[in-house]
């Protein structure tokens, strides 16, 4: 056969391999991007998750124990002691947020990109003959020094990293799959021309296959991780699914701080003094405070009639909400955009709104952790509009909460 007439356009099986093993790769390359964007964006939600709700969670658990506590207190039964104990020790026993934090930082560059853990330091073993077989075998093939091009000596450079770290831990199995890949990399590919073409395209394809096969787990994987399950309920809106998990979970607060409340003699007043109170976004009147001072002793507050007008404002809703009616002035940073937006924050005092205080409380809660000076507005933008305070539009219309 002369070289103008390639084995592989005139040999059926030949062509099928060469189509097969480029579709394998598209196939494998485009699963490999969608599983690294997914652990991406998996653990940037986990960390604004944590962040921006890990406080409301740990209020929670304080009240659950509190009225365990005191349910305890008033029967005094074995078995009421042992769930306030067990509700106390859960209190004790949160692990350290700050630590959560930084461990979630660490598997994400500053760029957004993940990257790998550092390898634990390998203990000190003697490779088992196979694993120095196949050792010296991939050094022979691959060393830098075989070639002069400067990019081909990176990548077998970094190859051999990782044929030095499976060695160490004498990993025969490890090296028998790097061997396979160092095989069946393009680079080594023998030319369309050569009788070799077709055993390495045989190779080739059954190292893509396995590697579509390990993607695929790993995606799964992902998906059912506790902050996959959580994202895949909203992938195209997250911070929308923050603000609703925070209002449930404020709601709850509230019938826990209740239930406290009447079991320590209090009762709290109902918004109309009588029958279930209407409901604004977290089962509260739209007029009135959506946190009382007692559900959330740490989080400053102030009402929407006292907050100074030259006071820097800071409103953490959505942007039609802010669109239809705002304040003057002040500064628009929706709720799931505070985290990275920080360095946007004034020095000075910042008194946050959202639509009735749910959200706000979130992000004060947060920025007091922080050593930020921040205030709750009580009722948010609906108090703000009772008071008779000033606003506008974004459109020129007439301004109004929505």
């Amino acid at each position: 056969m002369s070289a103008q007439s390639p084995a592989h356009w005139t040999d059926p099986e030949r062509q099928e391999l060469e189509e097969r093993v480029a579709a394998a790769e598209l196939a494998w390359l485009s699963m490999d991007v969608d599983v690294q964007t997914l652990r991406v964006e998996i653990d940037n939600f986990a960390l604004i998750h944590h962040q921006l709700l890990g406080p409301l969670y740990a209020r929670l658990d304080e009240l659950d124990a509190l009225v365990a506590e005191a349910v305890a207190a008033r029967t005094g039964r074995p078995e009421d002691l042992r769930r306030a104990a067990e509700a106390r020790q859960q209190v004790e026993e949160l692990p350290d947020l700050d630590a959560l934090f930084d461990s979630v930082r660490e598997r994400s560059g500053q760029d957004g990109e993940a990257a790998p853990p550092p390898p634990a330091a390998p203990q000190r073993v003697r490779p088992g003959k196979e694993a120095q077989r196949i050792y010296r075998e991939l050094v022979r093939r691959a060393h830098p020094d075989l070639t002069t091009d400067p990019g081909e000596q990176r990548r077998r450079a970094a190859f051999l990293a990782r044929v030095n770290e499976a060695y160490a831990y004498g990993d025969a199995a490890a090296l028998e799959g790097l061997a396979a890949e160092w095989s069946t990399a393009p680079e080594a590919a023998p030319a369309v021309d050569s009788p070799d073409r077709a055993d390495w395209l045989r190779r080739r394809l059954d190292w893509l296959t396995a590697k579509i096969g390990e993607t695929a787990a790993e995606q799964v994987r992902l998906e059912q991780t506790p902050m996959g399950r959580l994202l895949a309920l909203a992938p195209q809106d997250p911070d929308r699914l923050l603000e609703q998990l925070a209002e449930e979970l404020l709601a709850k607060a509230a019938e826990r701080q209740a239930e406290l409340q009447r079991l320590l003699g209090g009762d709290p007043d109902p918004v109309d003094g009588h029958g279930p109170a209407p409901v604004g976004d977290n089962r509260t009147h739209p007029t009135t405070s959506q946190e009382s001072h007692t559900m959330f002793p740490q989080i400053p507050s102030a009402d929407a009639a006292a907050v100074p007008a030259d006071a820097a404002l800071l409103d953490v809703r959505e942007q039609d909400e802010w669109d239809a009616g705002h304040v003057d002035g002040a500064l628009h940073i929706p709720i799931g955009e505070v985290i990275a937006r920080l360095g946007e924050l004034p020095d000075e005092k910042l008194y946050v709104l959202c639509r009735v205080g749910g959200r706000s409380a979130q992000v004060v809660q947060y920025l007091v952790q922080q050593g930020r000076d921040a205030v709750n507005v009580d009722g948010g933008m609906y108090a703000w509009e009772g008071a008779g305070r000033p606003m506008v539009s974004s459109t020129g219309q007439e301004a109004f909460v929505l």
